[in-house]
């Protein structure tokens, strides 16, 4: 080789030397995840959820205490604690941080526009101004949304079909809630046609839902309809137990209730989204721009029907909704 190539040759490599050293601290370095949950830390569910997510980052090389270190929070549905616990995690600096329900990405927003958010049952993102459109997010935040608001009428309709002799039902939902006034308004559009009356029941507590509960309870031929809000899973079992002890027909739009003794849920698999978002996490974390990651929407629905309960109930299921239940209790 003469002189002036191999002058050439390591000159070459000892320029390339900082930026092969650069691109290993890179890839060596432990990566910072945030995640915002919308339950609590002892909830079942939420711990679900949260193993869910960790299986996908796991599957893509992400382990937790080698190469990731996650700061998880919870909010249990309360719009104060979700403001102070984004505050908080976005002051970790996080490289990304994942996020659970509306008002978790609402308050997230908030704090940043600038750290990689990746939702998980959102509704209506783009009517909330969160992102620009689903095919194209725009800024910060993707993910994987949760029901149109279109569900509030299927969930109507399916309690009529199991309880067809209530004439009042009682929709409950929470005024915190950033979405709640789009579900009404889609189930307000057929009432006239159901033959029933509504009666719209705002709750912002424990007590609260008691005293509502017991209200609507105390009506002949009512049931409940609970709004898909995080508010209302973390009462859950305070919510059955009053359904029960006033012989409520009532309608979930989380399988947990079901599974917790209530009668009917229609529902979207969010287990498995969370898992789902981890490929999210993983391509941000490698990279790939979160304004051009389209938001996914959900592919698994669950209707689940608890025939215990409905028999406590007086209730016989018509065999036409129950070949179309996805899991039944007995």
């Amino acid at each position: 080789m003469k002189r002036r190539e191999f002058v050439a040759l390591i000159g070459g490599a000892v320029a390339a030397w900082p930026r092969l050293a650069y691109a290993q601290q890179t890839s060596d370095r432990v990566r910072r995840i945030g995640a915002l949950m919308a339950y609590t830390k002892d909830d079942p569910e939420d711990q679900q959820r949260v193993a869910a997510f960790q299986a996908g980052l796991k599957q893509s090389g992400w382990i937790e205490g080698r190469n990731i270190q996650g700061d998880y929070r919870w909010y249990a549905g309360d719009v104060d604690r979700a403001r102070s616990a984004a505050k908080e995690l976005v002051g970790l600096k996080p490289d990304v941080i994942l996020v659970g329900a509306s008002i978790g990405l609402v308050t997230l927003r908030q704090e940043t526009r600038s750290i990689p958010l990746v939702f998980v049952a959102v509704t209506d993102p783009v009517g909330l101004g969160l992102v620009e459109s689903l095919a194209r997010p725009g800024g910060n935040a993707t993910g994987f949304t949760f029901f149109e608001f279109s569900v509030g009428t299927k969930l109507l309709e399916a309690l009529q079909q199991i309880a067809p002799r209530v004439r009042r039902i009682a929709l409950m939902y929470t005024p915190n809630s950033p979405v709640y006034s789009q579900y009404l308004g889609a189930i307000d559009a057929i009432g006239p046609s159901t033959g029933m009356t509504l009666i719209k029941t705002p709750v912002r507590d424990a007590s609260e839902i008691e005293s509502a509960i017991e209200a609507v309870g105390r009506e002949p031929d009512s049931g409940l309809m609970v709004m898909p809000e995080p508010f209302f899973p973390v009462h859950r079992k305070l919510i059955v137990e009053l359904a029960a002890r006033y012989k409520l027909p009532t309608i979930y739009p989380f399988r947990s209730f079901t599974a917790d003794g209530g009668l009917m849920s229609y529902s979207v698999d969010v287990v498995d989204l969370y898992q789902r978002a981890a490929g999210y996490v993983d391509r941000i974390l490698k990279g790939s721009p979160v304004a051009d990651m389209p938001v996914q929407q959900p592919t698994k629905y669950e209707l689940v029907i608890n025939l215990k309960t409905a028999k406590a109930l007086g209730l016989e299921v018509p065999p036409s909704l129950l070949a179309r239940a996805d899991e039944v209790i007995e």
